[in-house]
Order: C-alpha cells, then structure tokens, then sequence
C-alpha cells in the first residue's frame, strides 16, 4: 500500500484524526483521550507548549482514506533525564506495519533536521502521562490514562528495529460483589484523621483540593524521580491534567499521610470514565462533569488508581500499606466491584506487591520503544 503523510490543519482532519483509532479497531477495547486535552495539544493551548508545537499527522492511502495518524513533539527535560536529544512520537495507530514504517520514516527525517539522535514512544506527552503500547492481555478493554491497541502493534515495532524499553504492566483488583461490606481495621490501626506515631491520614477535600493537590505534587516528584522515564510535573501541568477533578473526586480514594505535618505519602483513585469515554467517542469536556457524570457516576463500580508514591525519607514505614488497606475499604465501602492501576515498571517490585496484598494480578502487559535515528 502507497502512504503519504500529512500535517493535521483543518477541523476536518483533526476530526479525522480523533475518530481514526476507532475506524481500525471498532468500539469496546479502546478508550479515547478526551477530545478537549487532545485539542489543547493539537492548539498549543496546555502548559508543555512552552517547548514547541506539538505536530498531528495523518498517512493516508492512495484512496485518500486515512490510515495511520502520529504526533510528533519534544520535551528538553526528558532529553536532560535520559542523556540524549529526543524526538518524542505518540497518538500512534496505523493500519499495518507498511503504514507505521512511513509514519516512522517521517519521524525519522524531522528528528534529523533538529539533530535528535533516538525515537522514542508512543507517548502522550510524556511516559508519566499516558502512551505505551500493551503486550498481552488484548481481549481485555482499556481504561482512562492507559493504552490499548491490537496485538500486531508489538509485532509492527520490533519488525522495524524498536526495542522495548520502561517495561511493565497494568493491574487488577477484583473487589467482589460492591455490596459495601468493608473489612475491619486491624486493631492497631488508627482511624483516618487521628495521628498515630508521628503519622496521619487525611482524606482530600474538594474544598482544599488545590492544595491536597500541590502536597501530591511534592511527594510524586520526590518519590518518582529516580525512575528511568519521569520529569519532573509543575504546577501547571498538574493543573492541566487535573482540571474537573473536583466533581469527580470520592474523597475516600484519595487519600495523603503527613509525617509531623509534613506530606509523605498520598494515593490518588478515581471513578473510571472509560465507559462514558467511549460511549462519546471522547467527547467530554469539564462543562459535562457536573450534570452528566457525578449523577451518573454513582452508580459507576469500577475505579482507576491513577498514581501513589511515597517521599523517599519515609520509605520503609508501611505508609503505602496502610494507605492501601484504607482506600480498600473506601472502595468496598463505596460499592466499586473492581480497581484497576495505569501501568507499574516491572523494577518497581514493591508496587507490585502492594496489588498482590490487595488480591490482584497483571491485566496487560506494557512498553514503550526506543530507536536510533540512523
């Protein structure tokens, strides 16, 4: 198949673009990017455009039926963090490996002309974001900030010479039947609220979320900051990524420790989106949130752990055990049936482990892939 690639710069080929993943794989595994972050990206109008544009693609065949799409962009901190001028690609999907060698190809010759040495992706912006392509589990449907795609796609990159790097796993956690019932405190335990030792769990509020917000900001950077893949998140990328939490937030799931005051650890989980995600092709903004979906949501039984982390001077104090046990409660309490978490690197053993304590085991396996600009 002949392919040509194009620049995304009408409405009519952004819609194209945003519609295409569904036009390959049909509906029920895949879960779009909600269509307002994807346009902020598409406009420049999101926080990491202070780095350059971020550049939507579309390959199309002879026909002139697309058949692949790409972004193309670049973050100085993410060639800081991993020694080497980068060309980041994301909102990867194609026909068959013709198609993304043409799209890759493209990359290639732009990486070129900026002096990028390596490829790296599917990212979306960053691999702390979203992005990754899954390795098993392909009958199982995705879920909000992880991916989802066929199982030719790992194939389609290791064909043209990536290789896999940031590997990993996404996970799940049966919860029974929703009916409330909530497991019992060990005795020990101190009630959410009251300090134990040196240490207190609070619930977020959506009156002080902004600032629950910022104490996660500190601890997710200092706690993640010695993994191969993160930089580090500002305030206003925060911000970005969290606009609407407020309807959204179920105050048991997300759950922040403090060591003499101090923010030491936090567990963040939300009601999962997917199905109403799907249900709109994406098509959810912040204006939806509070008439459409808190109604709606609650009678949702499914969450997503999007992200937990723990101040490296407090590792080694059970904090995510404790953390793990509490917002299991809040979920069974709640009536959700099942939690699922965006992805985990397998190096990360002790955050596997928190999910096997929880009675959990891999969905799908995960990676991202790396290739020289030759």
């Amino acid at each position: 198949m002949s392919v040509r690639v194009e620049q995304v710069l009408t409405e009519e080929q952004f819609e194209e673009f945003a519609a295409l993943p569904f036009t390959l794989h049909g509906r029920g595994r895949h879960v779009p990017l909600l269509q307002p972050t994807l346009r902020s990206w598409w406009t420049g109008e999101h926080p990491q455009g202070r780095f350059g544009p971020v550049t939507f693609l579309l390959a199309r065949s002879n026909s002139g039926a697309a058949v692949g799409r790409m972004c193309l962009h670049h973050n100085p901190s993410f060639d800081d963090k991993v020694g080497a001028e980068t060309q980041l690609f994301g909102l990867t999907e194609f026909a068959d490996v013709s198609v993304l060698d043409t799209l890759m190809t493209y990359a290639a010759g732009s990486a070129r002309v900026t002096a990028r040495t390596q490829l790296v992706g599917p990212v979306a912006l960053l691999p702390n974001q979203t992005g990754g392509v899954i390795t098993s589990g392909f009958d199982e449907r995705g879920f909000m900030d992880s991916p989802w795609n066929p199982a030719s796609y790992p194939e389609a990159y290791e064909a043209l010479g990536f290789a896999r790097i940031f590997e990993g796993a996404t996970w799940i956690v049966p919860l029974g039947g929703g009916d409330g019932a909530a497991s019992e405190p060990p005795a020990d335990e101190p009630p959410i609220g009251e300090p134990s030792g040196g240490v207190v769990v609070r619930k977020a509020s959506r009156l002080r979320l902004r600032r629950d917000l910022e104490a996660m900001r500190q601890v997710l950077n200092a706690s993640f900051a010695a993994l191969p893949y993160y930089t580090e998140i500002s305030a206003a990328d925060l911000a970005h990524q969290t606009a609407g939490l407020e309807f959204l937030l179920d105050p048991d799931l997300f759950l922040l420790a403090y060591i003499d005051g101090e923010p030491a650890a936090f567990v963040l989980v939300v009601p999962d989106l997917s199905e109403f995600a799907m249900a709109r092709d994406g098509r959810l903004a912040v204006k939806d949130y509070p008439g459409l979906l808190w109604r709606r949501l609650k009678g949702t039984t499914d969450a997503i752990l999007i992200i937990k982390g723990t101040d490296p001077s407090a590792q080694g104090r059970g904090l995510q055990t404790l953390l793990a046990r509490q917002v299991e409660r809040g979920l069974r309490a709640g009536g959700y049936r099942t939690l699922r978490s965006t992805f985990v690197e397998t190096a990360n053993a002790g955050s596997s482990r928190t999910y096997e304590r929880m009675g959990g085991r891999p969905l799908q396996g995960t990676t991202f892939y790396r290739r020289a600009v030759r």
